[in-house]
């Protein structure tokens, strides 16, 4: 493609070359660079890529698209200047792989918790309404059958649309996208056309990154803020930045609730440990989801899915039939009918929703106890606060290791243990590898009791100083209970 289309609608500052060149691919890391590449130069957190532009025009960059010119500036190249690299690589991705986000109707879903959940519910339901299906998680990106491991919430610019362009292809109608904060801030979903954005709730989480909860709400905002007219914008009525996230935004505005007024209305009618019956908007369905969270998510799918012109019955129908995505309240059982829960619940808030569903559904006899650590190099200020309700909200807790990356796992269990008051202390234990802590936890356990190891989820693999090894949760409960 030419490099004068993949300028197309992107605001430029000042252009020193010929924009008549044929560019191959675009790229903003500087050691894939292949000949005839636009190389991107984007400042970043910890490296700026304008340190690297002569190594990408000596890799064979055609092209430069950058917010500062270099000081020498080689004759054969291009350069392109504009105000926000970043922002412009979301419009050149999108402009090299031919808008592919114009040919589907694009279905983005932001907010603390429940992100994963409802896009997956949505790539499921939508998948048995007859639909070919794209989906871009947390968990996994997938094109209908086809899984493609995922490495962020929300994959680069260039990464996207060059999905995105793969699910036009073979024949995609919906695509379902996890929305991450980082992604609106970072300008990963520039450029995109979105059919609709699901908005779940917002608690504390990122703060490492956007330093003050006050950024990391108008960072969600941004989301909406971009949808254009003919997109739909379905909040949490019950959240009270619900009505922020609609604020300025273009699109048609609707809401879901359990508690206040909402365009779909949902009434929790029975909820116990294998499924949860609602009423909604007028119809009673039983549901293979648990717990309050669930039917916040299983309200936001339906509303989501009426914008979108579904049938109610089918819908409601099919979502009778479906089933957690992995990692999500995900039950391992023992032979002794000991109930393992495996849930990825790493905030604050959703630790307390994943503790209070349990509590609400146990029997006086039956003990909890929680298995929970937080990540390395991530927000320090919820350690403290998810060891406090761990703490408040189970019979006994195991603090251990999460993915210590780059921290000293004992620095990461010290900011947890700080939020154990004196009174909690007899019921809180720590075991800093996390197999011995799942297997202690076993063994504490009794009959019927009930163990949640929260925080990892669907992962399979424990993140220590830099090396990826693997580690899934719900192997080494299965591992615990057949050896107990």
């Amino acid at each position: 493609m030419l490099l004068s289309e993949i300028l197309y609608n992107i605001s430029l500052e000042t252009v020193s070359g010929r924009t008549d060149l044929e560019i191959n691919k675009i790229e903003f890391d500087s050691r894939k660079i292949e000949p005839g590449t636009l190389f991107v130069a984007i400042k970043g957190t910890r490296v700026d890529g304008h340190d690297f532009i002569e190594k990408a025009i000596e890799a064979g960059a055609s092209a430069i698209l950058c917010e500062k010119l270099p000081e020498i500036i080689n004759s054969e190249v291009s350069y392109i200047q504009v105000p926000n690299a970043a922002r412009a690589m979301g419009f050149a991705a999108a402009n090299f792989y031919g808008n592919p986000s114009k040919k589907l109707s694009l279905v983005g879903v932001t907010g603390t918790n429940g992100k994963t959940s409802i896009a997956t519910l949505l790539f499921n339901l939508f998948r048995k309404l007859g639909y070919k299906c794209g989906l871009l998680s947390t968990v996994q990106n997938q094109i209908e059958d086809r899984v493609i491991p995922s490495t962020h919430t929300t994959p680069d610019s260039v990464k996207i649309n060059e999905l995105l362009a793969q699910m036009h292809s073979e024949g995609c109608v919906y695509v379902f996208m996890e929305v991450s904060s980082h992604a609106v801030e970072l300008h990963r979903v520039s450029g995109l056309s979105f059919s609709g954005g699901i908005f779940t709730n917002i608690t504390q989480d990122h703060l490492d990154f956007h330093l003050t909860f006050d950024n990391y709400i108008k960072a969600k905002k941004g989301f909406f803020d971009m949808l254009p007219k003919t997109a739909f914008a379905l909040t949490n009525a019950d959240d009270k930045n619900g009505k922020v996230m609609l604020q300025n935004t273009a699109a048609s505005k609707s809401s879901y609730s359990l508690k206040n007024i909402g365009n779909f209305k949902g009434k929790i009618l029975d909820c116990g440990l294998f499924g949860l019956q609602m009423d909604i908007n007028g119809l009673e369905v039983w549901f293979k989801l648990i717990g309050k969270f669930n039917a916040y998510n299983l309200l936001a799918v339906y509303g989501a899915a009426m914008l979108l012109g579904e049938n109610s019955d089918n819908v409601l129908t099919i979502l009778s039939e479906l089933t957690p995505p992995p990692g999500r309240f995900e039950q391992v059982v023992a032979p002794d009918q000991t109930v393992g829960i495996v849930d990825y619940a790493h905030t604050p808030d959703a630790l307390e929703n994943v503790l209070e569903t349990i509590n609400d559904l146990r029997d006086d006899n039956q003990q909890v106890i929680t298995v929970v650590g937080c990540g390395g190099n991530r927000d320090k200020g919820k350690r403290p606060l998810m060891a406090r309700i761990a703490a408040e909200l189970s019979t006994k807790v195991i603090l251990t290791s999460d993915n210590p990356r780059n921290e000293n796992p004992e620095d990461i269990l010290a900011d947890m243990q700080a939020g154990v008051t004196i009174t909690q202390r007899r019921k809180v234990e720590q075991i800093n590898d996390r197999r011995e802590a799942i297997k202690k936890a076993v063994e504490m356990a009794g009959p019927h009791d009930i163990i949640l190891v929260a925080g990892k989820g669907h992962e399979t693999y424990q993140d220590i100083a830099g090396v990826k090894h693997h580690f899934d949760d719900r192997e080494e409960l299965r591992n615990a209970f057949s050896g107990k």
